[in-house]
C-alpha cells in the first residue's frame, strides 16, 4: 500500500497511529507530498490534493483520514479499533469526531494565522480557537477511556496536535484533567513513533 503523507500532518499521524495498532505499518510505503505543490502522483490518487491518501494493492485510492483508518482497521489479526456495535462502537466514533473536530479547527487556524492579519481572519481564528477550547472542555469534563480505539487515536492526535503547533496557549492549564488523561496515553507507541519532527 502506498501512503502519500507529510511528517506534520496530524491527520496522516492518526493514520500511522492507527496501522500501527494493527501492527501493519511495514505494509505502508510513505511517499513524502507537499500537498499544496499538488504533485501530479497525488492528484492523479486524490483530486482534492490532501494527504493523507491511500493507495490500496489493488490501485484504489481512499482519502480522509476516517476512511483510510476504518479501512486500515479491516487488516491485519490485531482486535478492531472500530467497535463493531453497541455503546462502545458510538462513545468511539463520538471520540473520533471531537477529534478530528477539534484538528479541523486547529489546523485551519494555524493556516490562517501565517496570512495577513485583518479583521475578517482574526474573527475566524477567534471562532476556531472557541471550538478547541468548548470541545476541550467537554472532554475534560468527561475523559475518554483508555482502550486504544479510534477514538483515542483521534484525541489523542488533535492533542498533541495542540501541543505541536499551540503549545504556548497552555491548553493543558484549562483542562488538566484530560491533559492527565493525554499524557497516560501518550506514551504507547502509537504516538510517541508518530509524533511530528521536532
Amino acid at each position: 500500500m502506498k501512503l502519500f503523507y507529510s511528517a506534520t500532518s496530524p491527520y496522516v499521524r492518526k493514520v500511522m497511529a492507527c496501522a500501527m495498532a494493527r501492527g501493519i505499518e511495514a505494509q505502508l510505503e510513505k511517499i513524502p507530498t507537499n500537498p499544496h505543490e499538488s504533485p501530479a502522483a497525488l492528484v492523479a490518487a486524490n483530486p482534492l490534493s490532501k494527504v493523507p491518501c491511500l493507495v490500496t494493492p489493488d490501485g484504489f485510492a481512499l482519502f480522509d483520514s476516517p476512511v483510510i483508518c476504518e479501512y486500515l482497521d479491516t487488516i491485519g489479526e490485531a482486535l478492531p479499533l472500530f467497535p463493531a456495535s453497541g455503546a462502545a462502537r458510538w462513545v468511539a466514533l463520538q471520540h473520533q469526531a471531537i477529534g478530528d473536530g477539534i484538528l479541523d479547527a486547529a489546523v485551519s487556524r494555524r493556516m490562517e494565522s501565517v496570512k495577513p492579519q485583518e479583521a475578517a481572519r482574526d474573527a475566524y481564528m477567534l471562532r476556531q480557537k472557541q471550538i478547541v477550547e468548548r470541545s476541550l472542555a467537554t472532554l475534560d469534563r468527561d475523559l475518554p477511556g483508555k482502550l486504544l480505539d479510534i477514538g483515542t487515536i483521534a484525541l489523542g492526535c488533535a492533542l498533541g496536535y495542540l501541543d505541536f503547533r499551540f503549545a504556548d496557549e497552555a491548553w493543558r492549564n484549562n483542562a488538566p484533567r484530560l491533559a492527565a488523561w493525554f499524557d497516560g496515553i501518550a506514551t504507547d507507541r502509537v504516538f510517541t513513533e508518530t509524533a511530528p519532527p521536532g
